[in-house]
């Protein structure tokens, strides 16, 4: 794939004249079909008015949309999406072309709080959902430039909402809580100008504003008896990337500025799709974080991984992704929770993140040299083996600790939490599972040792990571490499220290016995300690057959902080490719894992207390959560592979009066 993503250097800009049939031959060739992804930044305002049905009165207002990026939230008025189109290079030098593109926002919304007398107080949002455009473009070439306009129709997909906060309407039902929703599909015009040049072989990069306007649109709030009429304007900024189909001139015959080299510039993306069901089990009883029968779930992501070599041994890497959907029972009543595709919120419509996005500095010491291949988040090139390898941003703890090559993305291998991941790492991060920090690791010879220092978030299992980085975790881990009868392996062991507020279960239980409520974590909390370690194993048997394993454990006298509800933990698996039934890009797995809890922590529970994942509002007949995960994944096409998966999972949450539960998988997945 790399050769069709880099190429060598071009011939210069300067030349023949546009059109003629020297330029044809020595400029980048702005004919055919292209498609890329793109991220910007939008602004824009909406005004509203509200009447009422049932009185002569109406409300106005406007909502103003343009949030800037907060890095600790990860929200703001950002983008993201993909783009596709066709272009054609006239004799004339002109470009015409036509491009359809669609978005997906991260925050572009507004919220406002109005008192009457006919309403009493209420709050209204705007919230785009979904946008994108049908363009046509018309621009002429400049060099490697293309300079261009863009006008067509454009649309979006607006979520509104209605919230009485106190009083009622007249004419309606509404009481305080009471929420009307409504959606709106908008049409309306767009146009633009930008520039586009070519960066590497049929790679372009583009940057373009974009004005867009919709007519007003209007729906019903029924409870709160009002018709509710809008418009929307939004600008914007974006930044795309294009693949061009079809051009394969040599690359000597390209113009254009010289393109990076193979291993200083790289673009790939994935995407997943995870569709899960739970059919009917044993379920007596039904608590706030309870796995509950006869239920489908589906996730879906896309990743762009974008990144670039700055100078000899730095690397930088931005992450943009979209999310959408739900885990089952929107990701609890399980602690080994059956997707690690699914994060601990959902939504119905695609949304933005901006998950990953650090600085990677390689520094040699000697030792041979590895050829390292060109992936998602690693550039081709080369390496010394000795070497330290700084790594300062936004990543995952996961990235760098407690890695395995047999079960550790559950996009390509084993799905269950405490499979991918060792279930009692406790490792700081959002509720996506990604954090600000720096980790060092230093190879040397067999041996491989890494420390790091991140960011937790604000308070445990939070979408906030703590902008003060006053909450905190040290990870250490140490690696040996080794060879058994010429099969290779490793084992690494794994330290985590957790300094932050957190509560303690034996004050949680004393104070629900107090106040006769169920118990709450939350409020016990204070700052204190909570360390872990593990042991991560992997052994090739063969060279179609390999074998892991991974055993934790967890301070359980305090609330894990970050990933799941597990105090101890014990899993092991195999891994075998399907060269030994004739199918050799094919491959199978199987593995199981036991986790338990304290017995301070399964009283706590007991009394009524909600951990991440699990709490079934009483817990009188604990027991360890066992689960047996097997998988079949095979090759649909060259970048497409589809996974059945099936796990058994054995006292859910450790609730023996629970299931057990069968949960039935399937995962579309493609890389590029």
């Amino acid at each position: 794939m790399l050769d069709s993503l880099i190429g060598p250097s071009c011939a210069k800009a300067d030349g023949p004249v546009p059109g003629t049939a020297a330029a044809a031959s020595g400029r980048f060739q702005w004919n055919g079909f292209y498609a890329g992804g793109h991220l910007g930044q939008a602004w824009g305002d909406s005004d509203w008015e509200a009447a009422s049905l049932a009185a002569p009165a109406i409300l106005a207002g406007s909502f103003a949309f343009g949030r800037p990026y907060d890095a600790f939230k990860g929200t703001g008025s950002y983008f993201e999406g993909l783009q596709g189109g066709y272009n054609h290079l006239l004799p004339s030098g002109l470009v015409v072309g036509l491009e359809a593109d669609i978005s997906a926002p991260n925050t572009i919304g507004s919220t406002r709080t109005v008192a009457a007398p006919t309403i009493g107080e209420a709050s209204y949002r705007e919230a785009v959902e979904l946008l994108g455009s049908v363009r046509g473009r018309l621009g002429f070439v400049h060099g490697p430039w293309l300079i261009y306009g863009t006008a067509g129709y454009a649309w979006a997909y607006d979520r509104l909402l209605r919230t009485q906060l106190a009083g009622a309407p007249v004419g309606g039902t509404a009481v305080p809580g009471s929420v009307d929703k409504a959606a709106a599909w908008r049409s309306g015009w767009t146009a633009g100008a930008g520039v586009e040049v070519p960066v590497a072989r049929r790679w372009t990069a583009s940057l373009e504003y974009m004005f867009a306007a919709f007519g007003a649109d209007s729906v019903t709030f029924p409870s709160g008896a009002q018709r509710f009429e809008s418009d929307l304007s939004l600008q914007s900024v974006r930044f795309g990337l294009n693949y061009q189909f079809g051009d394969d001139r040599k690359a000597g015959e390209r113009g254009g500025p010289t393109p990076p080299k193979a291993d200083d510039w790289s673009v790939h993306a994935q995407t997943t799709f995870v569709l899960q069901s739970t059919p009917s089990f044993r379920s007596p009883y039904v608590g706030q974080n309870s796995l509950t029968p006869n239920q489908t779930k589906a996730t879906w992501d896309a990743t762009f991984y974008v990144g670039w070599r700055p100078w000899r041994g730095g690397e930088v890497w931005i992450n943009p992704e979209i999310d959408q959907g739900f885990g089952l029972s929107s990701t609890v009543g399980v602690a080994g929770f059956p997707s690690g595709e699914a994060y601990k919120l959902g939504a119905d419509f695609p949304y933005a993140r901006l998950p990953r996005a650090f600085l990677r500095q390689t520094i040699g010491l000697g030792g041979e040299r590895e050829k390292v291949e060109a992936g998602a988040n690693q550039l081709a090139g080369t390496q010394l083996a000795n070497r330290v390898v700084v790594t300062v941003g936004k990543f995952a703890a996961t990235d760098i600790f407690d890695t395995n090559k047999y079960a550790h993305d559950p996009r390509a291998d084993f799905l269950n939490w405490a499979l991918v991941d060792t279930g009692s790492f406790d490792y700081a991060a959002d509720a996506w599972g990604y954090t600000y920090g720096a980790a060092v690791e230093w190879y040397q010879g067999k041996w491989a040792f890494r420390l790091g220092l991140l960011d937790l978030s604000i308070v445990p299992n939070s979408t906030e990571l703590d902008p003060t980085f006053g909450q905190f975790q040290w990870i250490g881990e140490v690696e040996r490499r080794y060879e058994i009868m010429g099969q290779p392996g490793k084992l690494a062991v794994t330290g985590f220290l957790t300094r932050g507020r957190m509560g303690s279960f034996e004050d949680a239980i004393r104070l629900a016995s107090l106040t006769g409520q169920p118990a709450d974590i939350a409020a016990v909390r204070r700052f204190r300690s909570r360390p872990g370690i593990s042991v991560n194993l992997e052994q090739e048997l063969a060279p179609d057959l390999g074998f892991f394993a991974r055993a934790g454990l967890a301070n359980g006298s305090v609330e894990p902080y970050e990933f799941t509800d597990v105090d101890s933990t014990v899993a092991a698996g195999l891994v075998i490719a399907g060269k030994r039934w004739g199918r050799p890009d094919d491959s199978l797995g199987i593995a199981g894992v036991i986790n338990g809890i304290s017995g301070r922590h399964q009283a706590f529970l007991d009394a009524g207390g909600l951990g991440i994942l699990v709490g079934d509002g009483k817990l009188p007949n604990p027991g360890t959560e066992r689960i047996l995960e097997t998988y079949y994944s095979l090759p649909l096409l060259p970048a497409w592979r589809l996974t059945f998966d099936y796990q058994f999972i054995s006292n859910p949450a450790y609730n023996e009066d629970r299931g057990p539960v069968s949960v039935l998988g399937t995962r579309l997945h493609a890389q590029f």
